[in-house]
């Protein structure tokens, strides 16, 4: 962590409080966004007496419809494998922890990271990754489905809880994070990113681009790319967590990762004969800790290297400045290659995704031939619009549903629904 005199921290024993100072600048690094000038909300709003703008940010996102929604969502395995796998609510708070941590050692606004890492998984549909391929192939002739995408336009539209606009009016920086959350969306001459070179700019980001500027051919600010690497160290440290639960693979399987051999072998050394799940449980938590650690290491090497003096120097980096040392990265590679085959697409997963995925197939066919199928408030006026916002509105609302739900609606319209156990 960068010592207090450094001048990565703004408020140093020589520092005195200016414009836009908040009290915890004393500990925030110049380069950290900064509520107290936040670029502000799409409908201007009165101040709260009680909080900061991200602050107001991360509580609306808690308070919302889509975020209770992820306590039922799966995130690799379906909800009916059992209650201590994770759903796509657990994730988030894990990667929530994760992105707090990151952000106090580098001096970033943690408030802005936890409210990034909360909203990241908002867009996406019943039963995981499974589920969003195959809206994504339903909507394929209507500018198909990316949850990031859906995610703004949750945030901005969908959400319909205050009486003077819909979606959560979140500020400039927390939708800018969502929107970039893989990084620039386009190159500086306008053109889209390897991302979407092929598909485009999802719909939906273009249409909001066209409100508010999100500055989509920079980068984001260091707390959402401190949040976006807390999902991949979360993403691996449960996964690996959820296949040895499930039965995958063992300890020995793992093995073949030397990354994780190394931990194994650290855990077999310091705690001789220690039973099964308390070694699963010291690897998981070596993981996180090896992952974290490297981040802050690298991050802090890039930081001095650039020397941003503002949020904006971050965004126009050429690169990101948040990110993991080589080691951690070739770690990270190995790993999401192992697991590849012995969990995603394990022989014993892909019934259940088979199944999951005609679930969403068959809701999206009989929604469209017959949109007064959903509910009225999904159903009002839906048939006299054109093919693709019908089939948008759609997409919305089986995105929006959970694992038990999209069952549940599957049973009242078909006479046979798969168990997906």
């Amino acid at each position: 962590m960068p010592h207090p005199e450094s001048p990565f921290f703004a408020g140093g024993p020589s520092s005195a409080a200016g414009p836009g100072f908040e009290p915890g600048d004393r500990w925030r690094a110049p380069y950290a966004c900064r509520a107290a000038t936040s670029r502000g909300r799409l409908i201007a709003e009165p101040a709260s007496p009680t909080r900061n703008p991200f602050q107001r940010d991360r509580d609306r996102i808690i308070h919302s419809t889509a975020f209770r929604r992820l306590k039922h969502k799966t995130q690799v395995f379906v909800s009916h494998e059992g209650d201590h796998f994770r759903t796509r609510l657990t994730h988030t708070i894990e990667v929530a922890q994760i992105a707090r941590a990151l952000a106090r050692a580098l001096g970033l606004d943690e408030d802005l990271a936890e409210a990034l890492a909360l909203a990241h998984d908002l867009g996406h549909t019943p039963f995981g990754h499974t589920g969003e391929d195959a809206l994504d192939e339903c909507m394929a002739g209507f500018g198909g489905f990316d949850h990031n995408a859906q995610t703004l336009r949750i945030v901005t539209r969908l959400e319909r809880r205050y009486a003077g606009f819909d979606g959560l009016n979140l500020t400039w920086e927390t939708l800018e994070g969502l929107v970039k959350h893989n990084g620039p969306l386009l190159f500086a001459d306008g053109r889209p990113t390897e991302r979407y070179a092929t598909s485009g700019i999802p719909a939906a980001i273009v249409e909001y681009q066209a409100k508010q500027d999100l500055w989509l051919d920079s980068y984001a600010s260091a707390e959402a790319q401190a949040a976006a690497l807390a999902d991949d160290i979360a993403y691996n440290a449960h996964d690996i967590d959820d296949g040895l639960r499930a039965g995958l693979f063992g300890h020995a399987e793992l093995g073949a990762v030397p990354f994780l051999k190394e931990l194994l072998d650290e855990i077999e050394a310091l705690h001789p004969g220690l039973e099964t799940a308390r070694i699963t449980n010291e690897l998981v938590r070596r993981v996180i800790t090896r992952f974290v650690e490297g981040v802050i290491a690298e991050s802090q090497a890039r930081l001095v290297a650039l020397a941003p003096m503002d949020a904006d120097a971050v965004r126009r980096a050429d690169g990101p400045v948040i990110a993991f040392t080589e080691a951690i990265t070739i770690a990270d590679r190995e790993i999401k290659a192992f697991l590849y085959p012995n969990m995603y697409r394990h022989a014993r997963i892909a019934p259940i995704r088979r199944d999951a995925a005609q679930v969403v197939r068959d809701l999206f066919a009989r929604f469209s031939a017959d949109p007064e199928r959903m509910p009225a408030d999904w159903a009002e006026g839906c048939a006299s619009l054109d093919a693709h916002r019908r089939a948008r509105r759609i997409a919305d609302y089986i995105a929006g549903m959970t694992d038990w739900y999209a069952l549940d609606e599957h049973r009242r319209l078909f006479d046979a629904t798969p168990s997906l156990r």
